[in-house]
């Protein structure tokens, strides 16, 4: 069979060509540690580049995490997507992508749908309004969470008592739909592991978690501690970003020090997704994705 015919059998278009080379499955579950204390899953994120230029399709997604990574989960990014939420048939030909392949659909990453910390109450309500499509597009797809974003502007404690009041109303209308409302440390107050961890405690419902991003603890004003702020958030986590940039010849992340934030994972007694999610410095995003494979299996094997 050719290229272009076995490309066709894995039902990649040819967007999706780029990143079908030589290696393939690169954490097929044989080929991997049987045993580690996580799941992996890929973020969409991972390939923002190509997706923005046009190199890849959301659609294509799936099938290149499976085929081309052998990881079966996978972690949307709606920005990819942004006018699909209300659309079934569109929908229905991602799911069947999926399921043909033998993915899961983890959750869709919400941006840009308004500020769930807005102190304006009319602004706030129509960022909350906003959300719930993507609500029903995760249930559809049969994700068991969305993450959302909570930033505002105005005092921590002000943005804090909006958030609560978002995520609470968001969280009623997810769980009897059989989802979990999700929020990363993202930027603004959120960077505050201790802040992120008190909005939940206010908002004090086991649908509603979070999603710690290690790489997320720093704004341009100020720096958290990554380490910190991961250990405070892991109560309420129901995913964890496995972020990357850069690696040294060893395979180490060159900024976050993976064994200490995984043995930080393994002490919280975490077992759910880690989904890998490379930002692309240096380096084409496909190499790093596998470089992100090669460390969680390494360093997972030894804390498993």
């Amino acid at each position: 069979m050719n290229r272009k015919g076995f490309l066709q059998k894995m039902g990649i278009g040819a967007a999706g060509a780029v990143f079908a080379g030589r290696h393939s499955s690169l954490f097929n579950k044989k080929e991997s540690s049987s045993n580690l204390f996580f799941k992996v899953s890929l973020a969409e994120w991972s390939f923002h580049k190509s997706l923005f230029g046009g190199k890849m399709k959301n659609l294509d997604f799936p099938v290149i995490a499976r085929e081309k990574f052998g990881i079966d989960a996978v972690e949307y990014v709606d920005q990819f997507f942004k006018d699909k939420a209300k659309d079934k048939t569109y929908l229905k030909a991602l799911n069947k992508r999926a399921n043909d392949h033998g993915v899961s659909n983890v959750q869709i990453m919400i941006d840009n749908e308004g500020q769930l910390g807005s102190t304006n109450t009319k602004k706030r309500k129509q960022a909350v309004e906003n959300h719930l499509k993507w609500v029903d597009a995760a249930a559809f797809l049969g994700c068991f969470a969305i993450r959302v974003n909570i930033y505002g502007k105005g005092s921590p404690q002000d943005i804090s008592k909006a958030a609560v009041e978002s995520l609470s109303r968001l969280t009623e209308y997810a769980e009897p739909r059989g989802l979990d409302i999700m929020v990363e440390n993202h930027g603004g107050y959120s960077s505050n592991g201790q802040w992120v961890a008190n909005v939940m405690k206010q908002v004090n419902n086991p649908h509603c978690g979070t999603l710690p991003d290690p790489g997320n603890f720093s704004t341009k004003q100020k720096s958290y501690n990554r380490y910190k702020g991961v250990r405070e958030m892991m109560p309420f986590a129901k995913d964890v970003s496995a972020k990357t940039y850069d690696f040294d010849s060893q395979g180490n992340e060159t900024t976050i020090d993976y064994r200490r934030f995984l043995k930080i994972l393994k002490d919280a007694d975490y077992k759910g997704y880690l989904g890998v999610e490379f930002e692309t410095k240096g380096m084409p995003e496909s190499e790093g994705v596998k470089d992100t494979l090669k460390l969680l299996n390494r360093i997972g094997a030894e804390l498993s």
